[in-house]
């Protein structure tokens, strides 16, 4: 992909900033902004699809009765005249616009509901770290990780309504599933058995006397297990693809992630991106020879000990070098997330680094600042208050907490530790080589285990293992095409924004610091980095062709 060029012209006519979002979203916003939000909200009313059984309805039939009000929907999104909008209502149009294209796209092409057992799980006993669980979810999902146990008896009339739900799910689902994408069945297999368990150790925490919470339980249970054997009875007749396809991929990019790039530029850079980490690697170690190897801690006394230290040394650093806009959440955010002690052989990827510099980790969860941004000081726009669908906000997530753990290591963040320095560079190894995979995969060049075995083969020192991680991450990336590369792809949007931002700031001669980038990007919700560049430049020199059908 080519450079933007940046029109000076443009840029100082863009309403941009705080003034801008005023302007867009205040008491004096244009009326048709207004209309937008109204039809914003329709929309995600419509998205949510009625009810059969008590259980989401995703049957074939109903799509096509459903088609003739989404027509209508888009018909009056697209219908809009935002031409004399400022650029921050502008973005919000796009925004919904990208949305309806997800919509689209996982009808026409992604059907998660006739290809993915997976997309039938409902249950999850862990918050996502993102705005939204990654990949396709259903609209039924049972967020375990928000009760209390022992659950009040008003938790357990609501969990137990959840639950009731299960059965008829799942039996609609084998109506659903006449796909025949073998790797996506198979791992799906192993995810509804994950919901298995999930709910006989959820069974165990219910006190006996909540009889019909329990047997709601059971009734979950039994169906779970039920639907899994009929599933792995289905697996020796699924002998299709998982991919897309590169054409499909490329339209998915460009028209509902708004990443202005196509398969061939994503292999592009990802490629270049894993063969700069390990070579920057290969030169870390060559500089840091004649320094010891980082101990690994050694037990969970220390790892509490050390992980907590370093969420302060980090936002002290941050703090000290005036790089961020502090906030008073920054600390408690990351002090719930520091992970626990594990020992040496069952240590994943992840905890091969927190367990030799935890700093080098926790860079990466500047999605936890994310979160606490969107619940404590949400965007002014409702566009943007909520978590976009269909993952459409990978490319700002997963980029900006993947550019952190770089853009503190030449910050100076590992100055006083120059052997960390080298964890960062195989963490971004780490993060091409599965992306890199993943690519191949969605064009059906890979299969899940050739993209596994290469995931495996190219991260550094052998930290990456056969194990829960592995499959994890390659099942996501093959479930939510885009998802695996967005993390190095949307690293390299933002290192653009913040060039381009640089840049504007020395031609007007005005002082421009890291701390401003942050801010500005911050302002801007979680959203796509392409619109992110758009709404802080001014630049859409190549945002509308991404918004073209």
């Amino acid at each position: 992909m080519q450079r933007r060029r940046i029109i000076k012209s443009a840029i100082r006519a863009a309403a941009t900033g705080a003034a801008a979002l005023h302007q867009a979203y205040g008491a004096d916003a244009p009326s048709a902004h207004a209309d937008l939000v109204t039809l914003f909200e329709e929309w995600r009313e419509f998205e949510r699809p009625p009810l059969a059984n008590g259980a989401p309805d995703y049957t074939q039939e109903t799509f096509a009765n459903r088609q003739e009000t989404f027509n209508s929907l888009r018909k009056r999104l697209v219908a809009m005249d935002t031409t004399h909008w400022p650029v921050s209502a502008q973005v919000d149009h796009a925004i919904v616009r990208a949305e309806m294209n997800g919509y689209a796209f996982n009808e026409k092409v992604l059907k998660p509901w006739t290809r993915d057992p997976a997309f039938y799980a409902q249950v999850w006993t862990e918050q996502s770290d993102t705005p939204a669980h990654e990949g396709p979810t259903n609209h039924a999902l049972i967020e375990l990780w928000t009760y209390d146990f022992p659950l009040s008896e008003q938790d357990s009339a609501k969990l137990t309504g959840e639950l009731a739900s299960v059965p008829a799910f799942l039996a609609q689902a084998r109506m659903n599933l006449t796909g025949d994408a073998r790797d996506l069945w198979v791992s799906g297999v192993q995810t509804m058995k994950e919901q298995s368990a999930a709910l006989n150790a959820l069974g165990s925490r219910i006190d006996p006397a909540q009889e019909k919470l329990l047997a709601g339980v059971n009734a979950a249970i039994a169906a779970t297990d039920s639907f899994v054997s009929w599933a792995e009875a289905q697996a020796p007749g699924k002998t299709g693809p998982s991919g897309i396809g590169k054409e499909n991929y490329t339209w998915m990019l460009r028209h509902v992630h708004l990443i202005p790039m196509t398969w061939e530029d994503e292999a592009m850079l990802l490629e270049r991106e894993l063969n700069r980490a390990l070579a920057a690697l290969k030169l870390e170690e060559s500089r840091n020879r004649e320094l010891p190897e980082l101990s690994a801690i050694g037990s969970p006394e220390e790892y509490e000990r050390r992980g907590l230290a370093a969420v302060r040394q980090l936002v002290s650093f941050l703090d000290e070098r005036d790089l961020f806009p502090m906030k008073d959440y920054m600390i408690p955010a990351l002090d719930e997330r520091i992970g626990s002690y594990a020992p040496p052989e069952a240590r994943n990827f992840f905890a091969q680094a927190s367990h030799r510099e935890p700093m080098t980790l926790y860079t990466h969860f500047y999605h936890w600042w994310d979160l606490k941004m969107m619940a404590l000081e949400p965007h002014p726009s409702p566009v943007r208050q909520s978590p976009l669908l269909y993952n459409i906000w990978d490319s700002r997530a997963e980029g900006m907490a993947t550019a952190m753990e770089e853009m503190m290591l030449h910050a100076g963040l590992y100055d006083d530790n120059p052997r960390a320095r080298e964890i960062v560079w195989v963490m971004l190894a780490q993060r091409a080589a599965r992306g890199l995979a993943s690519l191949y995969a969605q064009a059906n060049e890979f299969t899940m285990q050739d993209a596994s075995d290469f995931h495996v083969e190219w991260t550094p020192r052998g930290w990456m293992s056969r194990d829960s991680l592995l499959g994890f991450e390659q099942q996501l990336y093959l479930r939510q095409p885009g998802y695996g590369t967005s993390y190095v792809t949307g690293k390299h949007l933002i290192e653009g924004i913040l060039a381009d931002r640089s840049k504007q700031a020395a031609e007007d001669d005005v002082e421009f610091g890291m701390k401003d980038f942050f801010r500005e990007l911050n302002s801007s919700g979680l959203i796509p980095a392409s619109l992110i560049r758009w709404e802080l430049t001014g630049d859409a020199m190549e945002v509308p062709p991404l918004l073209d059908d």
